[in-house]
């Protein structure tokens, strides 16, 4: 067989398989999220085969069972903690006076507006940016507008039961059996290849343990820290911890993530500003606090906790973060660093002799 041919059956196989992946997209999602979990669930497993309670050692599958639990007993409490907040945030939202709340920022909104009128030559008499803002909030924060998105969110709900159980499942054996994942991906390949791909996803599983336990551990300081230092400025404990569940669920979102976060957090302490503080002196005390947590997240956190993690130019990320959130939105953005570098380890292993792939790879 000519190598034309061979490149022509292989570009031909490569195409029906991105073919599957894209048809089976649910099911090719479920098998990525547990493996994931499998991967974060790992070094537990490990350390639960290695107790010894006299002679007795436990099973694997009890291990790995032991494994899930502990995962969703802790997504279960984020959540059982997270939800409420969220539902009291929206309860209190819908009963704001916009009117009230737009007099709170009218000395800035006025100074902006005259800044508008002059730099835009805006002649209308009857131009006023407080009013637009009115007509532009109230639907936002009408119940009927609220209640809207509560019920479709709540229609999800069919989907998303099928989705934990069939991750629970695949999790259970992907947790129990060690190789049963490595396995299904190298059955993809050619024999020859078998070394290579193994070779591939030691290196993966490494590197994500990494990224994802890094993820966890940055999240939650800065979760701790910020509402912490919220309660200490005399912010409730409940306002005070939903922020800092904001930034630090947000914050693993490159970029935008901590921008949007910081605006959310922002709103709140404005809308509901400590007694005697002005609004605008309490938006200070919010950006400067989260500012002063986000300095130590960039110079402390991210450099102990991933050590190296991508080892690329920041620009090429950059990059490639603006590919994922084009492509895939905020989903593709949060998951842009590590299906890069699972890119990287497999072109190193297959396509090395590319120069491309050498400049890629050389700090790998």
């Amino acid at each position: 067989m000519s190598k034309l041919s061979k490149y022509i059956i292989g570009i031909a196989v490569t195409a029906a398989i991105l073919f599957l992946v894209w048809y089976f997209g649910n099911i090719v999602a479920y098998i990525l999220i547990s493996a994931v979990l499998a991967i974060i669930g790992k070094p537990m497993v490990d350390m639960l085969l290695r107790l010894r309670i006299g002679r007795i050692r436990l099973p694997r599958w009890s291990a790995a069972l032991l494994t899930l639990i502990a995962l969703w007993a802790v997504m279960v409490t984020f959540f059982s903690l997270f939800i409420p907040l969220v539902f009291d945030k929206v309860n209190e939202f819908s009963r704001l006076d916009v009117s009230h709340l737009i007099e709170t920022f009218r000395e800035p909104l006025m100074s902006l507006q005259h800044f508008l009128q002059g730099f835009f030559s805006i002649q209308d008499p009857n131009f006023s940016l407080i009013d637009s803002f009115v007509q532009q909030l109230t639907p936002l924060l009408d119940m009927g507008a609220i209640n809207k998105v509560l019920s479709s969110i709540f229609s999800l709900i069919g989907d998303t039961v099928v989705a934990l159980f069939s991750i629970t499942f695949i999790t259970f054996f992907f947790l129990k059996e060690d190789h049963l994942f490595q396995d299904m991906v190298v059955a993809v390949f050619p024999s020859k290849y078998e070394t290579n791909v193994k070779h591939a996803l030691v290196s993966i599983t490494q590197l994500l343990i990494r990224y994802f336990t890094g993820i966890l551990a940055e999240s939650t300081i800065i979760m701790l820290l910020l509402s912490l230092a919220f309660m200490a400025w005399g912010i409730s404990a409940g306002t005070a911890f939903f922020m800092g569940l904001i930034m630090g669920v947000l914050n693993v979102i490159p970029y935008i993530g901590p921008l949007i976060g910081g605006t959310i957090c922002l709103f709140i302490g404005m809308v509901s500003p400590l007694e005697g503080v002005l609004a605008s002196h309490m938006a200070m005390i919010i950006l400067g606090t989260i500012l002063c947590v986000k300095g130590l997240d960039d110079f402390v956190l991210q450099p102990t906790l991933y050590s190296n993690r991508v080892n690329a130019h920041p620009l090429e990320i950059f990059l490639v973060i603006l590919i994922a959130g084009s492509v895939a939105g905020v989903l593709g953005m949060l998951l842009a660093i590590p299906a890069y570098n699972v890119i990287r380890v497999f072109a190193k292993e297959f396509f090395y002799n590319f120069r491309l792939v050498q400049k890629l790879t050389e700090k790998m």
